[in-house]
């Protein structure tokens, strides 16, 4: 019995998920990446937004995106990488969205990351700020990293706003306090199977209290895996955990988690076409 598949959630054909937040550029996925595309394939998962963190991954992306119809691309430079940015570096990314509008959705993963120390605060914050500026200039959504930082993000965000290509506050992870202040500034709560654990309860509360049309669903992969998979590889069709549990936290069906939060997804980042699973 240990080694009997976990059976996934099960949804109507007529349903589908967007991972809005994901890494397969990472070297996690490069053994069986097409096979890891196909599971998704199977769970209904119908586009995985694969995220940029500095140049390099940014261009990884945007191949991946060029190569795979489900997928799309970000670019940014995230907090952990602002001490190694180049004098030209926001000017390389802005060309890279210009050359590749197709394949580019978003401008992100920039914020702010107070655990770690791998940048300076105040490097990290002006860094924040000049691609807060290029995003709006690009007319891109922006996807917000937030590590024990609440604080100094909403207000650099109030003093950046309004956002007119709106944003997402990537792996939630305040209180429903913090998230009613991020939500008065038009942006989206995006929630990752940390949503599953037993120490969730703030993200858990979140899930269920929020406005279910601003919430957007993410695995972060290949970090953060939903129970069942806690400790393994995350992965885009592990999605379906997620939403699970927000369904089972706000008493409806599944299948009204996937379509919301899809529709959220398709309007943040203007994900129009029509992709066959």
């Amino acid at each position: 019995m240990k080694n009997q598949p976990i059976p996934f959630p099960k949804i109507s054909e007529e349903a589908f998920f967007i991972d809005s937040h994901c890494h397969l550029d990472m070297d996690d996925y490069a053994d069986d990446l097409e096979i890891v595309l196909e599971r998704a394939r199977q769970q209904h998962i119908r586009t995985i937004i694969t995220i940029g963190i500095d140049e390099k991954s940014s261009r990884q992306a945007i191949t991946l995106a060029g190569k795979y119809p489900m997928i799309k691309a970000t670019v940014g430079i995230h907090p952990h990488n602002v001490s190694d940015i180049q004098p030209n570096a926001l000017d390389i990314l802005a060309g890279l969205v210009e050359t590749h509008r197709d394949q580019v959705v978003g401008y992100g993963e920039i914020g702010l990351d107070y655990v770690k120390h791998h940048a300076p605060p105040d490097l990290q914050r002006r860094c924040f700020r000049a691609q807060l500026g290029l995003a709006r200039e690009l007319g891109l959504p922006v996807i917000i990293h937030d590590r024990e930082a609440h604080a100094d993000i909403l207000s650099i965000l109030r003093a950046e706003a309004p956002f007119q290509h709106g944003g997402v506050m990537h792996c939630f992870s305040g209180s429903m306090a913090f998230a009613r202040q991020i939500l008065e500034l038009g942006f989206h709560l995006s929630i990752p199977g940390v949503v599953t654990f037993k120490n969730g309860a703030d993200l858990q509360e979140t899930a269920r209290l929020a406005p279910l049309t601003s919430l957007l669903l993410e695995t972060d992969g290949p970090f953060l895996s939903p129970v069942p998979y806690r400790g393994k590889r995350n992965e885009p069709a592990f999605l379906l955990h997620t939403a699970r549990m927000i369904a089972e936290l706000r008493g409806i069906s599944i299948d009204e988690v996937a379509f919301q939060t899809s529709a959220n997804a398709m309007g943040l980042f203007r994900l129009t076409e029509t992709i066959t699973i």
